[in-house]
């Protein structure tokens, strides 16, 4: 008779403080032994020689644009691309779906389709516009795991930015319901502004993209956030940030007592403002690239430790929004597309600059369990749900083929990791393996973020 669902035997395991040579032994999809030599059968066995068994990632900033844009990224395809990276659970983002999930209406809708759809579990975030502060109690009791606005123009008409007063209003309510907001801090005024003078002087290459989004209009915005949570006592999440004159201030902020954590991206360590130069819009986004010195601060302040957690902002669009030879780059898209790639830039970094793995547990599961309250989720141990990446130090060169996005752009493309996702597991069932997804059907469970246990 077998005593276990799912042993997996000698991988390398990345623990909380260490990483051990051991066995896993799992049943009913949670981790029930962790020791080496485990006497036992299990309808599933997987010898992880030589591997490395992470636990599985936790992207809080995703965007699958469904419903309404399916076209450029849907839950199906989506998941199974989070998947093919080692990521387990991922939060959706309010803005790109027709309707956007700014009322409890609009929040079920997609959590029916992420139900039908998603090969791994998710949570949904609301949307703080302005006009629906009193739908914001609704969005929380129906399983909001938090709420997202932006102070910079969001490029879609359904999800505006917010205003001053929509700002604190909303964040006087979410303080109240005991939520947190995540905010894009770029400043309206100073990009737009900026964007203007570029464009009427017909000045649209990548070095103007760049000047029209300076990082004084990053840290303006994080600077009147945190202004703002002192006055309300809302709990921030700051999303993508990309300079360290906004790090400075949030960690002033953080030094003072205000409850913020702080993301940012793989694209803004292993990339540079060179890279937009080169590759034209399929390297755009917002924050935009920095330029080479900006981003070697960046990976020195991660390894100082003032990032809390490491999100892809996975962003596609169709290929004609990211044209190669649109002249304009003002008009293009963006975002950039590589969720699939987050735990590997990671695991890159780490072994360029001596990283501990388990810094890159703590900054791609624990942290973001611990933050949004994911209490079966986060680590590898005893009693928690048995989300595993194993990880081969094989290289994987990034192609068309590997990429199970459903738009085969990303900068990623051409990029060697000097690793590879060789497994992935939801709450012990094989999702993917060796390249092929394994799992075709929705086995993904909605993380409702009221009812949390």
């Amino acid at each position: 008779m077998t005593e276990y669902d799912l042993l997996i035997r000698n991988g390398f395991v990345v623990l909380s403080n260490e990483v051990t040579q051991t066995d896993i032994a799992v049943k009913d999809g949670v981790i029930v032994r962790i020791e080496a030599g485990i006497d036992a059968s299990a309808l599933e066995e997987r010898d992880a020689t030589g591997m490395y068994i992470f636990p599985g990632m936790i992207d809080v900033h995703v965007h699958f644009s469904e419903p309404g844009r399916e076209h450029w990224e849907g839950f199906e395809t989506g998941s199974k691309m989070l998947a093919a990276g080692g990521c387990t659970t991922y939060f959706d983002m309010p803005l790109n779906g027709i309707p956007s999930t700014i009322n409890d209406r609009a929040l079920q809708e997609k959590a029916v389709i992420g139900q039908s759809k998603s090969v791994v579990d998710f949570a949904l975030w609301g949307g703080l516009v302005p006009n629906n502060e009193k739908d914001l109690k609704g969005l929380a009791e129906y399983g909001a795991i938090g709420f997202k606005a932006f102070l910079s123009d969001t490029g879609n008409d359904e999800f505006e930015r917010s205003d001053e007063y929509t700002l604190l209003n909303g964040m006087k309510e979410i303080a109240s319901l005991g939520k947190i907001l995540a905010l894009h801090a770029e400043s309206a005024p100073i990009t737009n502004w900026l964007m203007r003078e570029k464009q009427q002087k017909g000045l649209v290459s990548p070095n103007d993209y760049l000047e029209s989004r300076p990082i004084i209009a990053e840290a303006e915005a994080v600077d009147r956030a945190i202004a703002y949570a002192k006055l309300t006592g809302c709990a921030l999440h700051f999303v993508h940030i990309s300079s360290e004159a906004a790090i400075n201030n949030i960690e002033a902020a953080k030094l003072a007592g205000i409850d913020i954590t702080v993301e940012t991206c793989p694209h803004y360590l292993l990339f540079s403002h060179q890279a937009l130069v080169e590759k034209g819009a399929i390297a755009k986004c917002a924050p935009p690239l920095r330029e080479k010195k900006e981003q070697e601060r960046l990976i020195q302040l991660l390894i100082e430790g003032k990032f809390d957690m490491i999100s892809s902002d996975h962003s596609p669009c169709p290929y004609s929004m990211k044209d190669p030879s649109v002249y304009n780059l003002f008009e293009a898209w963006g975002g950039i597309s590589g969720g699939q790639f987050t735990l590997l830039s990671m695991i890159e970094l780490a072994i360029n600059h001596n990283i501990p793995f388990t810094r890159i547990a703590e900054w791609t599961s624990a942290a973001p369990a611990k933050r949004f309250h994911l209490h079966s989720k986060g680590s590898i141990q005893v009693g928690m749900d048995a989300d595993f990446a194993i990880v081969s130090m094989e290289n994987l060169t990034v192609t068309e083929d590997n990429f199970f996005a459903k738009h085969k752009q990303s900068l990623y493309l051409g990029h060697t990791f000097p690793c590879q996702v060789t497994a992935t597991y939801n709450r012990g069932k094989l999702i993917f393996e060796n390249g092929d997804m394994i799992e075709s059907g929705s086995v993904g469970k909605w993380l409702q973020g009221s009812n949390i246990h």
